[in-house]
């Protein structure tokens, strides 16, 4: 980028040099009124003005650099430690795996872990880009620099130094800020040309000053010579692709959107299709009871006014029915680690219902468990669990379980002896975000195909539920990347979502990989994208900026381009037969630098856009 003013600047000066020490040397067609004319002030001015412009970049490289710098400083830099029942302070970096902290109330969460004492409500907006806090309590996972509002409790840490979620989003931030996108490779194919090219452009200038040009011809010929060297800089061309990137990589963080590398800008730019996993991408990852049907219901729940009356409970017999059904299952299933066993435990939990210890607890692989609860012979399962004991299934209430399950519920039986009590609908539930970022990725022209290990009748009551083009149901790893190297076959740019180690070979294989930061590391480390809130609006909002990236290195390289072939006629003197005019060394050098400025003023742009 500097050989052309170095050549330029070295040339005026030493002409200059030597017209000082040997004026005698030159002949009468070097000299104006007597004297060999001088270009000093001409090689300080550039100099000053490129130095200026220099300086301007690293103002606004340092601006960039700010979005790690200001991650750097969110983390804690001490925590109170908890050993033999004593707490001391003690820096982060003295914190161990397996280390018990407190944290109080205003204070920061010192690494990522997990809550084993207290409950209280996090703010993990420096994480997940959304105001409200969070609730946690025991078992609840917490992550490093978020902060603690209204209550205390005691964690225990499980990832410290650069094993923390913080450090990795600093790491691939900056990497990714130092990565060089294809794009980029276009600017440095045409330097590797241009440079020469220039050098011969000013020889000639030079050439035909000196045979053509007016008295001193030689004077006019130096000074155009050197305008051109200086005006040909291509600093805005070798600024144009970087300082887009780093501004784009630095709002990306801001907005949750890690970027490990400048080709997933670009790739996600062109994107056609997205693949996406439906548990923990689409859904929640988390099932949870959404309906319990109480046998042969026939009574209507009480009305406001009656529930209001003296003597009577607060909730109606239908209620009192389905907490005893709940109560019955979560007693049973309080055994057991299986998801849906949690989810109906959660559920009692959350109806603050008291659960009793079983008795002569069995459990059948496949099938169901068994216990005596409150005296009472308790079975929870599936249906032919409970007719292999003899216990027959009410019709109407087959019926309902059909429509469940062709909704995407998974139904657990609870029976009492040998009478059925109900049903209990459980469902990992679409995340609140994902019906918007669906509609917002069609109205990017992408095509969204849903890959899943579920069944598929679930699979297709989840894509019918959010207009998912495509549906592939009971995929495998192969599967996955199977189907994206099918697309890409088909001439389509692809995308890969996911969060599982299962899709860590499609994420590899896909044009861009798109992680949850709520998955696994395997995921997130094949993945060119990280989405640390593991929301699917973030790809929408990924697409967007990549969008807005391109469109503005697209705009410095244009810029860049014109304003060199523009510049290097106007400074070689092209005008001067129509309008007399002539581009003086130093005006080439105010420009040179104010087309670097203009390309950096652009690219700083990117750092307001709107996602």
């Amino acid at each position: 980028m500097f050989t052309l003013i170095a050549i330029g600047v070295g040339a005026a000066f030493g002409f200059s040099v030597v017209a000082v020490l040997a004026p005698g040397i030159f002949p009468e067609s070097f000299r104006q009124h007597g004297e060999v004319g001088l270009y000093f002030e001409s090689a300080a001015v550039i100099t000053t003005l490129v130095l200026m412009g220099q300086l301007l970049e690293a103002r606004a490289r340092s601006r960039t650099g700010k979005a790690v710098q200001a991650l750097l400083e969110l983390g804690a830099k001490t925590a109170h430690r908890i050993r033999d029942g004593q707490e001391e302070d003690v820096s982060i970096e003295a914190i161990q795996p397996g280390d018990e902290l407190r944290v109080r109330p205003g204070e920061k969460v010192p690494l990522d872990g997990v809550i084993v004492d207290g409950r209280s409500n996090i703010d993990e907006s420096m994480i997940t880009g959304e105001p409200v806090p969070v609730e946690k309590q025991s078992g609840d996972r917490v992550i490093g620099a978020t902060v603690n509002q209204t209550g205390s409790f005691v964690m225990r840490a499980e990832k410290v130094g650069e094993e923390t979620l913080l450090a990795q989003i600093i790491h691939m931030v900056s990497e990714a800020q130092r990565s060089r996108a294809p794009i980029q490779k276009l600017a440095d194919h045409v330097s590797a040309w241009f440079v020469p090219t220039v050098v011969v452009s000013a020889i000639i200038t030079f050439v035909v000053w000196t045979i053509w040009g007016p008295t001193p011809a030689l004077a006019y010929a130096l000074v155009n010579a050197v305008a051109v060297l200086i005006i040909a800089c291509p600093c805005a061309l070798g600024l144009a692709t970087p300082m887009s990137i780093m501004v784009g990589v630095g709002r990306a963080a801001r907005a949750g959107i890690l970027v490990k590398n400048a080709e997933a800008i670009e790739h996600t730019e062109k994107v056609t299709h997205l693949i996406t996993d439906k548990t923990g991408t689409l859904t929640a990852g988390r099932p949870k009871v959404v309906e319990i049907i109480v046998a042969g219901r026939t009574k209507l729940p009480l009305s406001p006014d009656q529930m209001k009356k003296p003597g009577s409970a607060n909730v109606s017999p239908d209620d009192e029915e389905e907490n005893a059904i709940l109560r019955f299952a979560a007693a049973l299933e309080q055994q057991s680690e299986h998801p849906l066993a949690r989810a109906i435990v959660d559920a009692a939990k959350e109806q603050n219902l008291e659960l009793a210890a079983p008795e002569n607890f069995e459990s059948t692989t496949g099938g169901g468990v068994r216990g005596e609860v409150d005296g009472d012979t308790i079975r929870v399962g599936k249906p032919g669990f409970l007719q292999e004991h003899g216990i027959s299934l009410d019709d109407a209430l087959n019926r309902r379980a059909q429509e469940l399950q062709e909704q995407a519920r998974t139904i657990v039986w609870v029976a009492r002896g040998q009478k059925v009590l109900g049903l209990i609908a459980i469902a990992d539930p679409i995340k609140e975000s994902t019906p918007a970022a669906i509609r917002r990725l069609h109205e990017l022209g992408i095509k969204i195909i849903m890959c899943t290990g579920d069944n598929e009748q679930t699979a297709r009551a989840v894509a019918k539920e959010l207009a998912i083009d495509e549906v592939h149901a009971g995929v495998t790893p192969e599967d996955k990347h199977r189907i994206v190297k099918e697309l890409q076959d088909q001439g389509g740019i692809v995308a890969m979502a996911g969060d599982g180690i299962n899709d860590a070979p499609a994420l590899a294989a896909a044009d861009v990989g798109i992680a949850m930061g709520t998955g696994t590391d395997v995921a997130i480390e094949s993945a060119g994208i990280t989405l640390v809130k593991g929301d699917l609006s973030g790809i929408a909002k990924a697409v967007q900026l990549s969008r807005a990236v391109m469109r503005n290195i697209r705009q410095n390289l244009f810029f860049a381009f014109v304003y060199n072939a523009v510049g290097i006629p106007v400074a070689a003197g092209i005008l001067y037969p129509f309008v007399g005019l002539l581009l003086n060394p130093m005006i080439a050098g105010a420009a040179m630098s104010f087309s670097s400025v203009s390309v950096i003023t652009n690219a700083l742009r990117l750092r307001r856009s709107r996602l």
